[in-house]
């Protein structure tokens, strides 16, 4: 069996009502398959999964065999030492990872009829497809309006909650600091899909109150960040010095510098750059918090992550617009929400609403999901329909729950319309 065939089951979850279990024989839960990584390392990442009642987030591989995590060399790659489960058609070897620890493994389960084998196969070979992907394409492809302006906004609310309820999670591990889940958001962010969960780590490692007992030197606060993230060079010596006595200072533990992905990436986008940039961030933006929720024109949040004259390289345009995306807007939203004296859904005409119509000001994402979406003929003008097209593919398309979405429930009347 081709490796894709079993990418194929894992992302449709075609493993779904069998019963799974790891190879020493305790219960798995499948609760999110993660997302599929075409970047250096694990094939998938943010997957989470309940082992014997415990609940894991984190980085799935995938192999036709156990063997072949030994055939990659994975054992010796520092990259896949956080696997939280090795998913293998056969388990016909321990596995362990560059620090000898056994990685937990699981036995995939799922129809085993050949036939069913041979057309899956088939349907893998184009998964790269709109058509193989989404259930409706077809529909769509003829019918565009099927997917209506309502179900677009509706979309777009729902995304805004589920990132309200990530800010949530967030306030709760940092005791209720609007102002330090911000800045675990933000850094998650600069890591930019890439190195979204390297970048979060480091914050996590880092906390805001050591950084802001030196956020008048920008020196300090960049090499707090880059010794933190385990990526000084030995040559920078000045900055070895430094890193030392902030360590000592606070009794820092640097990360796992192999956490950070470089492979196939444009200089722009390096982690060190990253870490950098951010650092000049918290530099030059005292009471970042309180200029966001205060702030209500586009052009004026946009100008908060200008850079100085005279700094490291500035964020190009499409990247302050992730940034605006992913954490700004979600934050004004999840606080106007938050501070709704009722606790109410708001009205049309509230703050809220008015957060939200910010997104149709910013410029569409352009990625392969959304790609997609154009190939089916699919208005996307703004980051507001972008946003509601990768809310419908993840939550809905992906894991084939066509009769709770607006468009496959259409689809589903019709047929049975036609049948009387």
């Amino acid at each position: 069996m081709p490796e894709i065939v079993l990418h194929y089951i894992w992302e449709r979850c075609l493993w779904a009502g069998i019963a799974q279990q790891t190879t020493d024989g305790r219960r798995v839960e499948i609760l999110s398959v993660g997302e599929h990584n075409h970047d250096a390392g694990p094939d998938y990442s943010h997957a989470r999964v309940r082992i014997d009642g415990k609940e894991w987030v984190g980085n799935i591989e995938i192999h036709v065999n156990s063997s072949d995590w030994f055939k990659h060399r994975h054992h010796l790659d520092k990259s896949y030492d956080n696997i939280i489960l090795h998913v293998v058609r056969t388990a016909d070897k321990e596995v362990y990872n560059s620090h000898g620890e056994t990685i937990t493994q699981c036995e995939l389960q799922y129809p085993g009829d050949k036939d069913y084998l041979s057309g899956l196969f088939e349907h893998a070979q184009h998964m790269d497809s709109a058509v193989g992907r989404i259930g409706c394409a077809e529909q769509l492809l003829h019918e565009p309006g099927l997917l209506t302006q309502g179900w677009r906004k509706t979309l777009l609310r729902k995304r805004l909650e589920c990132k309200r309820a990530s800010i949530m999670r967030l306030l709760e591990i940092t005791k209720g600091s609007w102002e330090h889940a911000l800045y675990i958001s933000l850094a998650r962010n600069f890591g930019f899909h890439t190195n979204s969960l390297p970048f979060e780590q480091l914050a996590i490692n880092t906390p805001l109150s050591y950084l802001q007992k030196h956020r008048n030197s920008l020196f300090q606060l960049t090499v707090m960040l880059l010794g933190q993230a385990g990526l000084i060079r030995p040559e920078e010596k000045e900055l070895q010095k430094e890193y030392a006595f902030l360590q000592n200072k606070f009794n820092l533990t640097p990360m796992d510098p192999s956490m950070w992905k470089h492979a196939r990436m444009r200089p722009q986008n390096s982690p060190e750059l990253r870490i950098r940039q951010f650092a000049q961030l918290l530099y030059q933006s005292e009471s970042l918090l309180s200029k966001i929720l205060d702030t209500n024109e586009l052009k004026d949040l946009e100008k908060l992550f200008v850079f100085e004259q005279n700094s490291v390289t500035s964020l190009g345009k499409s990247s302050i617009d992730i940034l605006l995306i992913n954490t700004v807007i979600p934050y004004k939203y999840a606080y106007a929400l938050h501070h709704n004296a009722a606790g109410l859904e708001p009205k049309q005409d509230s703050h809220s609403d008015r957060i939200m119509q910010l997104m149709e000001q910013i410029a569409p994402e352009n990625n392969t999901i959304v790609r997609q979406w154009r190939v089916l003929g699919q208005r996307v003008k703004n980051a507001a329909d972008t946003q509601a097209l990768l809310h419908l593919y993840q939550n809905y398309c992906q894991h084939h729950e066509c009769i709770n979405c607006e468009v496959g429930y259409k689809i589903f009347q019709d047929k049975q319309l036609k049948l009387f």
